[in-house]
Formats: C-alpha cells, sequence, structure tokens
C-alpha cells in the first residue's frame, strides 16, 4: 500500500513539476524516513501552483478528494495520500478550535516549514529528486533526540502542542528541549477539546517503549495538573520501603506503566490494560497513612474506583473502556495475593469470574509486580515464574469449567421451572455451582432443589 501511495506522490509531482510547481514529502513521512522508521502516512505538499491548477491534475489523476477545502486539503480515491498546499494559520481563539485558515501556494517553502510544530517535522523532501530541505535544524535534532519547537510565536497558538511534545518524546525515546519545556509551561491547556487530548494520550500508552516519558516530560512542563491531575498527586505519595525501595507511588506506577508496555500486545484491550496501568494506585492518594511506623494504604483499590471513573470521564465517553479499567483496577492485587495466601481454588475461580478478562488481569498482576526495584532482580524474576505458572493454571481450570456443558434457562423450562422472576435467581445460583465445577447433571439437580427453596 505505501508503495502505491509512493508511485502516485511521484505521478503527481511530475504532473506539478510540468505545470511549473515542486512538490514535497513533509512532516512525519520525512522524520521517519531519516530514524529508519516505517511510516505508512504520506504527505505531500504542493508549492508554486494554484489550486485550481492542483485540482485539475489529480482530476486527471483519479477521483479527487476534498478532505479539508477551505485547508487546502486533498486526495485521490483508493489511495491513502494527503494532498496539501502551504498554508498559514492565525489563532482567533482558545484551545486547538479557532484558526484563520489562509492556503498560500506561493509562500516559499521556508515560510511553509516555519508554521510547524517541531523542528523534527519541518523537514521537507523534493519527491523527484530525494533533496531534504532543513531550516531549523531538524536534523540535528534527531540525531541529539531532541524535541525542539520551531517558531516561539507559531507554537503557542496551539496548546495541544504541549502534548505533543510529550508525545513524541515517548514514542521516539527523546528528550524535550529545555527552551520548548520553559515555553510549554506558559501554555493554558484548559481549552483543549477531551478527545484531542485522549488522542496524544492514547498515542503514548500504544505506541512508546518507555509510555512513562509522556508524563516525565508533561511534569518538566509544570503541565499535568490541568488534565492529569491524578497523575502528579502520585508524586508526593511515600512507599512502604520494604515493599517499595523504588521510591514514590509515582516511581512506582512509571515503572509498572513501562512493564504494562511489554505486555500490552498480549492484551484483548491494549489501551484499557494501560489505562489500568496508570490508574491503579489512584486510589492510595485517599489511603495512605502510617500505622506503627509503617507505611500502608489499605484498601485503596477500592477507595480509588471514584478518582479513577472521574479521571476517565474527563478524557473519554466511552463506557466499555471505562468498565474494563475500573474493573481491573479493583481486582488487580488480588492473583498475587491469591498465590501468596495459597488460597483454594474456589478463590481463584471467584476472582476470575468477577474479571472482564482473566489473562490481562494476570498480566496487569505481573506488570504491578515487577514495577518497583529488587535487591535480586535475577532471583526474583525466578521466583515469580511460580507465581505466574500457578495462575496459568487455574486460569487453564477456570476455562475448563467454563467450557464444560452447563444449564440453561431452557433446561430449566424443560424440567418443569416457570418462567418468571425467580429463572434468574436461580441462574445465578447454577452460575455458582458451575463455578464450582460441577457436571451439568449436578447443576441441574441442585438447581430444582434451590428453586424448591423459593416457593
Amino acid at each position: 500500500m505505501a508503495d502505491k501511495n509512493l508511485d502516485m506522490a511521484r505521478k503527481v509531482a511530475a504532473a506539478v513539476a510540468e505545470a511549473g510547481g515542486q512538490t514535497f514529502f513533509v512532516g512525519g513521512y520525512v522524520r521517519d524516513l531519516l530514524l529508519g522508521r516505517e511510516n505508512k502516512d504520506v504527505d505531500i505538499e504542493v508549492h508554486g501552483i494554484s489550486v485550481d491548477q492542483l485540482e485539475h491534475i489529480l482530476d486527471n489523476l483519479g477521483e479527487r478528494l476534498t478532505m479539508g477545502e477551505s485547508f487546502g486539503i486533498m486526495g485521490l480515491r483508493h489511495y491513502e495520500l494527503d494532498i496539501a498546499m502551504p498554508r498559514s494559520e492565525v489563532a482567533t481563539g482558545r484551545g486547538h478550535r479557532d484558526f484563520a485558515v489562509f492556503v498560500d501556494p506561493f509562500i516559499g517553502t521556508q515560510k511553509a516549514a516555519r508554521r510547524r510544530d517541531f523542528t523534527i517535522n519541518a523537514l521537507m523532501q523534493d519527491v523527484l529528486t530525494g533533496e531534504v530541505l532543513d531550516f531549523f535544524g531538524g536534523r540535528e535534532d534527531l540525531e541529539r533526540h531532541t524535541i525542539r519547537h520551531v517558531d516561539p510565536q507559531t507554537f503557542v497558538e496551539d496548546p495541544l502542542r504541549v502534548l505533543r511534545a510529550a508525545q513524541f518524546a515517548a514514542r521516539f525515546d527523546f528528550v524535550v528541549a529545555d527552551e520548548t519545556c520553559e515555553l510549554s509551561a506558559t501554555m493554558d491547556l484548559s481549552a483543549l477539546s477531551r478527545e484531542r487530548i485522549m488522542g496524544e494520550l492514547e498515542k503514548a500508552l500504544l505506541k512508546a517503549q518507555r509510555p512513562s516519558t509522556f508524563f516525565a516530560e508533561l511534569r518538566r512542563m509544570s503541565q499535568l495538573s490541568e488534565w492529569f491531575g491524578e497523575v502528579e498527586a502520585l508524586m508526593a505519595l511515600e512507599q512502604d520501603p520494604q515493599h517499595h525501595p523504588e521510591g514514590t507511588v509515582w516511581d512506582h506506577t512509571m515503572m509498572v506503566l513501562d512493564y504494562a508496555a511489554t505486555l500490552r500486545d498480549q492484551t484483548s484491550e491494549p489501551l484499557g490494560f494501560m489505562l489500568a496501568a496508570l490508574c491503579h494506585d489512584f486510589g492510595k492518594a485517599v489511603t495512605t497513612e502510617v500505622i506503627n511506623g509503617r507505611i500502608h494504604a489499605y484498601g485503596h483499590e477500592i477507595a480509588g474506583l471514584p478518582i479513577v471513573r472521574a479521571f476517565l470521564n474527563r478524557l473519554t465517553s466511552e463506557k466499555r473502556l471505562a468498565k474494563y479499567v475500573l474493573n481491573m483496577v479493583e481486582l488487580h492485587m488480588r492473583p498475587n495475593h491469591l498465590v501468596a495466601d495459597g488460597a483454594r481454588v474456589k478463590s481463584h475461580m471467584k476472582t476470575f469470574d468477577a474479571s472482564v478478562c482473566p489473562e490481562d488481569l494476570v498480566l496487569l498482576a505481573k506488570a504491578d509486580h515487577f514495577g518497583r526495584t529488587f535487591a535480586n532482580p535475577e532471583q526474583d524474576a525466578k521466583d515469580y515464574e511460580a507465581v505466574e505458572e500457578r495462575l496459568r493454571q487455574m486460569l487453564e481450570e477456570y476455562h475448563r469449567r467454563m467450557d464444560a456443558p452447563h444449564v440453561t434457562g431452557q433446561d430449566l423450562i424443560d424440567a418443569g421451572l416457570e418462567p418468571g422472576p425467580a429463572m434468574g435467581e436461580v441462574l445465578a445460583y447454577v452460575h455458582k455451582v458451575r463455578l464450582a465445577g460441577r457436571s451439568k447433571d449436578e447443576q441441574l439437580r441442585q438447581a430444582l432443589g434451590y428453586a424448591r427453596t423459593l416457593h
């Protein structure tokens, strides 16, 4: 697909050149090309011809699409290729909502590049010759692994760039330049939409090897409080050094987050899983106390649920995602504790049955365990293998019981029970018997006996 889009980009560029203009690869495509990273998003920018001329060229090459007429962005059906004309933007309101946009095909490459957010995104490459235009030191910043703004005057017009700086730093394992941090600290993020905040957070959580960098850079910018106040609150929370020698709840959470990133591709809900890793100890903000000289946070997994809910409501309206995260946070301590306490099979079955995804819960428990420092990491990793083996055995047993034949509502009706309100109560009882590993015949026998007690 990328080759198909690149081929079309070259056809567009050739036709534009015949009309007296130039075409450049721009943005992330050039950045990732120089970094040796794959990027399937091909964006080109056409200079030196009118909008009408470009439309005529595209009409001759295929079915033209207009994706943002006032922004000068076009495309071609069946191609994933953004074709833009240079433009300038002037903020007319707060947040990333109100801009006056002017398409200017003759603005020149340097002025066009100046409107980009960061130097590494301001690189341009001539589609036909391969020449790279670098007006603001983008190549040097790639070598330095640095995220640096292009123009301080235009940068502050879009507060979303604060989040983008942190997100790029996390994804590429870069550092935000000091002067960009200082500038970002002066910007007001309150008017940004939650969709845009969530968009940047999602990229950091799902694309970065070390998502903690996203929050570390926002911390450097003093930009956690507006949208991530619950995360910021973790910075001041001390932990029992015997169990958490790594330091504060912030330190632990960041380590859990990075370990979770190594497991997210194994999960059923990667975004929810990473959010659960981020939120799992929010409750320590309201439960941490010193008892007999030791720091405890009893019941933090339950006390944290309203805090997690408020955090998620600020960022998203996706109820299924919130349900997953809240469930994972509530149960995150149970798997490891069950093994440590030598719990019976019944307790494991009840925990897995209460989970929206038992497999993911086991992975979250693993991330929670390894999100700390150890005196002997190799020995601890070996010791945890036994914990994980026990949890896997219990998972297999849970699925065996759930996959075995079981009594249904129709079975109860066939056995003579009348449909009605009591049926739901009987089915709930049946599920408990099923969870205990009883055969279908035994489930039915006990269900009928239970039903007689309801009359």
